[in-house]
């Protein structure tokens, strides 16, 4: 009776299933009234007086082994077919892994985000513009020699028709259409018809933004210039206004802030100076302001302008502008944990 019942404990820890019906097969062949674990109990009447203590324990402890292989099998399968009911049978075999939003949209985000707090608005317009929302009503009249500076694509036959070379345009519509006050924030996409390298682009990103409103000042400028250098590349931020040229402020300016990779110490990415251009800026001339309808000798205003990709490259220190428009995964994954 050991013998069988040793011989049958090792058959038993060996047991192996592939579907459910083989493990109610299991359990009809050992567990069931004509089972061979039952049939050794039937047969332990004929054990000695002696040996029924210990044979007893035997077959109480093969039972039970018994019992929780076939419970580990049938649990086995359950949990198989709980996953099964679980899964999406529509999805795709292989896994997406998920986008980022781009390096661009990221850093044009943070800029309309601080400057709202300042009260701007965001307005957009068309990138196919015409001459007058472009330059003629910013003081660019035709013969102009800032026009120049500015190398523009014309749509064919139609002279007065051209990409925007500026979100400049989007102001205009804006001083035209509303009266003051006037705050907004224009981004958007403009043309130029420049070659294509590592350091410019036929096409780039803008954020302008524009203020007017009675008793308008300079200072007022400077101070939310400040504000949003510090907010943008930390608190210890400094800037400085260098004077400049545009044709729709006067007095303009460009300004600078403290290259916060050396700290303002000198390094090669701000040529040793300590200081890096961001943007231009100034108070609006009064002959735009007169051209869009509003009277000069009320109100006063102020304009800026930086390039996304410009902040983007200080933020990032991204040295090619291509790998902007060029769509490599490769580059976009690193901006997973900046949003």
């Amino acid at each position: 009776m050991k013998e069988k019942i040793n011989s049958l404990l090792e058959v038993i820890e060996g047991l192996t299933a592939n579907s459910k019906e083989d493990v109610e097969n299991l359990r009809i062949k050992y567990l069931s009234k004509k089972g061979e674990i039952t049939t050794l109990f039937n047969d332990f009447r004929s054990v000695p007086n002696e040996q029924k203590r210990e044979i007893g324990q035997m077959l109480n402890q093969l039972r039970e082994k018994a019992q929780n292989k076939i419970n580990d099998l049938k649990e086995a399968f359950n949990q198989v077919q709980s996953s099964c009911d679980n899964e999406d049978l529509t999805r795709p075999g292989d896994p997406i892994a998920l986008g980022t939003r781009h390096p661009l949209s990221i850093v044009k985000g943070q800029i309309i985000e601080i400057f709202s707090r300042l009260g701007f608005t965001v307005a957009e317009g068309p990138e196919v513009e015409d001459d007058w929302h472009v330059f003629e009503a910013l003081n660019f009249p035709p013969e102009h020699p800032a026009r120049d500076m500015q190398d523009t694509f014309f749509i064919e036959k139609m002279p007065d028709i051209l990409l925007r070379t500026h979100t400049s345009s989007v102001q205009t519509r804006v001083m035209t259409e509303q009266k003051p006050p006037i705050r907004v924030l224009c981004p958007g996409r403009v043309y130029r018809n420049e070659a294509i390298s590592y350091r410019a682009h036929c096409f780039f990103h803008q954020v302008e933004g524009l203020y007017i409103d009675e008793n308008v000042s300079f200072a007022d400028l400077k101070q939310a210039l400040l504000y949003f250098a510090k907010e943008m590349f930390g608190e210890h931020t400094q800037i400085r206004l260098r004077p400049s040229y545009f044709p729709f402020t006067e007095p303009s300016a460009e300004m600078d802030i403290s290259c916060h990779i050396c700290g303002g110490k000198g390094c090669p990415f701000c040529k040793n100076t300590g200081w890096v251009e961001i943007l231009g800026c100034g108070m609006v001339d009064p002959n735009v302001l007169e051209s869009c309808g509003i009277d000069s000798k009320k109100y006063t205003g102020y304009a800026f302008g930086m390039g996304v990709e410009r902040i983007t490259n200080l933020k990032y220190r991204v040295k090619d502008l291509r790998m902007f428009s060029e769509n490599d995964v490769r580059f976009l994954d690193q901006f997973k944990e900046s949003f």
